[in-house]
């Protein structure tokens, strides 16, 4: 998937179909010039319906579709026959996809399940027909029920990344290296800051056939939880993912300080993901001579209070070791 068609953020305005209006037709034949009322129901309304898509990963297909509009209900016929039910429109959304009301930005729902379906729009019910209005003091009624009305709102859907293992890091640490090596995704690679700026999704291959699902998330600056930067676009993504690998070059000049200011903003944000498992990689280790790993083995296994691995993308070194022990924390 490509950075350009990673859409994650829709504005839409969506709107049901009204109820079918109940009919007044009262019953005539040949041999029964006064018969009785038999004016059928409305048909309802059509919903929106928002329904989950194990198979699509961003909301591109919806990114130029601003107006829902589902069908509106038929009306009700003589022999009491019910109209019509107006027709229902469905969108196909990805797995964690989440629906605000625009107006009050509060969220309505989650989508998180294949197939699961919610209404967001509800078709207004049709209107009663005449004949439910019968009664020994009224034996023709010449009124009915109308339809109930649409119902139309504002929504944003948003899009939060789910993935097994979620790539955290500041700009340039190598994390978008890493998901091209460990999967066949093609993230756009270069050597300055900011080179991602859309999760990148990828799939990775481990022994007898399985596989878990990696993210590369764009790089957070410090600040990111108050807004700094793309700091909320960026943070929402990483809420989803099970387990949150922390990614730190081993040229930076204090791995300690950057792990606890990632982790610091990841708890400005939102400290639920403090409870998510991490991991922590010293990437392009592959500067580092043995001397160098023990030294500084001995400060991370002295301050920092996760597990650890170096790394080398770019090398090849300590990636099938990064695999293992990523899958035994999946499956713990």
């Amino acid at each position: 998937m490509t950075e350009g068609n990673f859409v994650d953020y829709v504005k839409m305005h969506v709107s049901s179909g009204n109820g079918g209006k109940g009919s007044t037709h009262l019953h005539r034949e040949k041999y029964n010039a006064k018969g009785g009322p038999d004016g059928g129901d409305g048909g309802r309304g059509g919903h929106v319906i928002l329904r989950g898509n194990s198979n699509l990963w961003t909301l591109i297909h919806l990114k130029f579709k601003r107006h829902i509009r589902a069908g509106h209900g038929e009306h009700g016929s003589s022999g009491r026959s019910t109209g019509a039910d107006g027709a229902d429109e469905y969108l196909e959304v990805p797995l964690g996809t989440v629906v605000r009301d625009t107006e009050t930005n509060d969220i309505l729902f989650e989508i998180t399940e294949d197939g699961e379906e919610k209404i967001i729009a509800e078709g207004g019910k049709g209107g009663r027909g005449n004949w439910h209005f019968k009664s020994s003091v009224n034996q023709t009624p010449r009124y009915a029920q109308p339809g109930i009305p649409l119902e139309e709102r504002h929504i944003t859907l948003e899009l939060k990344v789910l993935a097994d293992v979620g790539l955290v890091g500041f700009p340039n640490a190598g994390k978008s290296t890493l998901l091209s090596v460990l999967t066949s995704a093609k993230p756009k690679i270069a050597d300055y800051e900011f080179t991602t700026l859309k999760p990148n999704l990828g799939i990775v291959e481990y022994r007898d056939y399985k596989s878990f699902v990696m993210a590369d998330i764009p790089g957070i600056i410090e600040g990111a939880a108050e807004g700094k930067g793309l700091g909320y676009y960026f943070l929402r993504h990483i809420e989803r993912n099970s387990i949150l690998l922390f990614l730190i070059p081993a040229d930076a000049k204090d791995i300690v300080e950057q792990y606890e200011i990632l982790l610091d903003e990841l708890r400005r944000y939102n400290p639920e993901m403090l409870d998510k498992e991490r991991f922590v990689c010293i990437s392009k280790s592959d500067m580092l001579d043995d001397e160098l790993k023990t030294e500084m083995a001995t400060i991370l296994d002295a301050n920092l209070d996760a597990n650890y691995l170096f790394i080398s993308s770019v090398a090849q070194q300590g990636l099938t070791e990064l695999k293992d022990k990523l899958w035994s924390m999946l499956n713990d």
